[in-house]
């Protein structure tokens, strides 16, 4: 289990913690290690894990989380991950992790439809993707998740 530090302060994530696999041997410790990182990682990134993140439930965040280990500056995102623009992040995030169904992205931000779509069209001029292919949705979706692990 890795422990990540923090306090119940305003405004601080709380400490959050990560379970690795079991292992046989001391010669697994390493990736054991690394799993429970990245759960740790994942829990203070994604509140809906819990404070204390098993490697096993923590889904597509264990692919990410390798991929995160060496984040790249994707040119796309950059725009969109700036602190200016967090609210549109936000929003881009919300509506990808609702298979961009605008109502259900809506209701879950507590805005207009109207207002919705207005915000992703200011997130496609941002970062230059169309949030109608598959692949600019992905690559979005995982630029944000992984800001996420490292925020």
């Amino acid at each position: 289990t890795r422990l990540l530090p923090g306090t119940a302060s305003p405004g601080v994530r709380p400490s959050t913690a990560g379970v690795a696999e079991p292992i046989r041997g001391l010669g697994a410790l390493p990736a054991a290690w690394e799993q429970a990182v990245a759960a740790a990682r994942a829990a203070a990134a994604q509140p809906r894990l819990g404070r204390v993140a098993r490697w096993s439930a923590i889904g597509p965040y264990r692919m990410l989380a390798a991929l995160a280990a060496d984040p790249v500056d994707d040119p796309a995102a950059r725009a969109l991950l700036d602190p200016a623009h967090r609210e549109l992040a936000r929003t881009a995030e919300v509506f990808l992790d609702c298979a961009g169904q605008a109502g259900r992205a809506a209701a879950a931000l507590g805005i207009h439809r109207q207002t919705l779509y207005y915000r992703i069209s200011r997130v496609e001029q941002l970062t230059g993707l169309d949030l109608d292919e598959g692949e600019d949705r992905l690559l979005l979706h995982m630029a944000l998740k992984t800001a996420r692990l490292h925020g």
